[in-house]
């Protein structure tokens, strides 16, 4: 028997680090929180992806009352990404949250087993690492992969 020890490699930066470009889509994001539909959770999530062209794509959580019908901000971005700029690879997504109390989340909000699936093949498509920027109330988590947060990912499609 051995041990495998799986480690998330993250750069932690204050607002004021970033660099414009980090900030232009951590900002975006932010905003794309006000297109949240959370009657039920009030937790808005928005989303935002830096495409190869320098076009910015957003989405936002959606949800309804024929749970699980909705959708999260992370694959309404990407599969907006995708369905309107088809072929254009992913250079990097930001995500951004707005608690139940109305105020950014305080600690970044990571996407969900699914997103990161679902980003995952948009990152095996692009044929480079698409780093992730994890936006909470008063720093940035920036991931260097989609893969670095799904390390035992599932490859074979």
């Amino acid at each position: 028997m051995k041990e495998l020890n799986i480690t998330l490699p993250v750069v932690v930066k204050g607002y004021d680090e970033l660099t414009s470009d980090e900030r232009t889509l951590v900002e975006a994001a932010q905003h794309a929180t006000a297109g949240s539909y959370s009657p039920y959770s009030h937790f808005k999530v928005g989303a935002a992806i830096r495409l190869a062209d320098g076009s910015i794509v957003t989405g936002a959580n959606q949800e309804n009352a024929a749970f699980p019908s909705g959708t999260c901000a992370e694959r309404s971005a990407c599969f907006y990404a995708g369905a309107t700029h088809p072929g254009v690879a992913f250079e990097a997504i930001a995500i951004a949250a707005i608690g139940t109390d109305g105020k950014p989340t305080a600690q970044p909000t990571a996407p969900c087993g699914a997103c990161r699936q679902a980003l995952l093949e948009y990152e095996m498509l692009a044929k480079h690492p698409v780093p992730v920027l994890l936006a909470g109330a008063d720093e940035v988590y920036i991931v260097p992969s989609v893969k670095a947060l799904l390390p035992l990912a599932f490859t074979e499609f």
